[in-house]
C-alpha cells in the first residue's frame, strides 16, 4: 500500500538508530508506536524486541495492524480467500456510492469491483454475525479485502479525490491474496485511541512518535478504507468525495501541533523517545531540540529522503527526515 508518510524505506534507518542509542538489548525492551498507520515500523521491530505495542486512531489502521497477527491457519485462511473471490458482485453501498455507474458519481472503483467489494464485505459481516468466523479470522479478511481494494482504486495514491477515467490497474478484476503476518510469536496490543489520551496510560521502554507533520489529514485522505473497513452503509458520504465526518488531528493544525508534542512528551513514561519529523513540518526542528532538552538527554539523526508524491511520474525531489532521540530523566 502507497501510504502517505509511510516509513517502510526508512525502517533500516530507524532500526540502526535505535538499536545503536539504547543502552540495552531490544530484545529485552518494550517498544510502542504511537502513530502506527500501517505498521510498516512495528512490523520491522516486533521480531527484534520483548513486546510491542501499535496505536492509531483511524479504524483501517487498527485492522491492518490487528490482521498482522492473525492467529488463523493457512489452510482455512486461503479457502475462504478461495470462497470470497469466487462470489457474484452486487450492487451495494460501495457500488452506488464510490463506483463507476453508481448513483452517486464517484469514481474510485470500476463497476465490477465495487460489486465485488460490495458482495465479499457483506459476506464477511454475515458470516461474523452469525458466528460461522471467529473475530480473527474476521479482521484478517476484512484486512485482506482493504489491501486488494487499494491496488485496484482509481486514485493517484490517497482518497481525497478520484480519477477522471480508470486507470490501468483500477480495470483489473480485484483478487483477494494473502496478506502478510507474523512469522514468530511476540506479545503485542493494538490500540485505536487518541494518542494525547491514550500517552498517560502506557509505560515502557521505547516510544516512537511519527504524527503527521502538516495539514495532510488521515481521516479524510483515506476515509474510504475507513468506510470498506466499518462497511456502515446508513452513513451519508458528504459532498463529490464522498467523504465521512472524521476529527482533525491537532498536529495537522499549525497552531496546535507544538503544543500538541509536547504534551505527549511531558506525560511519556518511556525512557527513550524517538521522534520521526521532516524539514518541512509545522514544528521547527529547533523547536524539537529545545522541547526535549529541557526533558532530558538530546540527540539527532538525519536523512535525506524521497518526499512523498501521489503523481508517479513527477520527478523525485527530497526532504530531511530527522530522528530525534530524548533520553528522559
Amino acid at each position: 500500500m502507497n501510504y502517505l508518510g509511510s516509513k517502510v524505506r526508512l525502517s533500516e534507518f530507524i532500526f540502526n538508530v535505535i538499536s545503536n542509542s539504547v543502552d540495552q538489548k531490544l530484545s529485552d525492551c518494550s517498544f510502542f508506536d504511537l502513530f502506527a498507520g500501517t505498521g510498516a515500523v512495528g512490523n520491522y521491530f516486533y521480531s527484534k524486541v520483548k513486546s510491542i505495542g501499535y496505536n492509531d486512531r483511524e479504524y483501517y489502521s487498527y485492522i491492518l495492524n490487528s490482521a498482522f497477527y492473525s492467529e488463523v491457519g493457512e489452510g482455512r485462511y486461503q479457502s475462504m480467500l478461495d470462497e470470497l473471490n469466487q462470489l457474484e458482485g452486487m450492487e451495494g453501498f460501495i457500488f452506488q456510492e464510490y463506483s463507476e455507474s453508481g448513483s452517486a458519481g464517484r469514481l474510485y472503483f470500476s463497476a465490477n469491483n465495487g460489486k465485488k467489494i460490495d458482495s465479499m464485505r457483506l459476506y464477511i459481516e454475515q458470516l461474523f454475525q452469525c458466528s460461522e468466523i471467529n473475530e480473527d479470522l474476521y479482521i484478517l479478511l476484512i484486512a485482506t479485502l482493504l489491501v486488494a481494494a487499494d491496488k485496484v482504486a482509481n486514485t493517484a495514491s490517497v482518497y481525497c479525490a478520484y480519477l477522471k477515467n480508470l486507470k490501468k490497474t483500477a480495470t483489473f478484476n480485484i483478487e483477494l491474496n494473502p496478506i502478510k503476518r507474523a512469522m514468530t510469536f511476540v506479545e503485542y496490543k493494538v490500540h485505536k485511541d487518541d494518542s494525547n489520551m491514550l500517552i498517560k496510560n502506557i509505560t515502557g521502554d521505547i516510544l516512537y512518535l511519527d504524527p503527521p507533520y502538516n495539514g495532510r489529514e488521515y481521516g479524510s485522505y483515506y476515509h474510504l478504507l475507513n468506510t470498506i473497513s466499518i462497511y456502515d452503509t446508513k452513513f451519508q458520504p458528504k459532498g463529490k468525495t464522498g467523504i465521512r465526518s472524521y476529527e482533525t488531528s491537532k498536529f495537522c493544525l499549525k497552531k496546535e501541533a507544538d503544543k500538541a508534542l509536547l504534551e505527549i512528551l511531558n506525560s511519556a513514561d518511556f525512557k527513550h523517545i524517538f521522534l520521526s519529523y521532516n524539514n518541512e513540518g509545522f514544528i521547527s526542528q529547533s523547536r524539537i531540540k529545545e522541547m526535549m532538552t529541557a526533558l532530558g538527554h538530546y540527540e539527532c539523526s538525519s536523512l535525506k529522503y524521497p518526499r512523498f508524491t501521489s503523481h508517479r511520474g513527477d520527478p523525485k525531489s527530497y526532504t530531511e527526515e530527522s530522528l530525534h532521540h530524548l533520553i528522559k530523566y
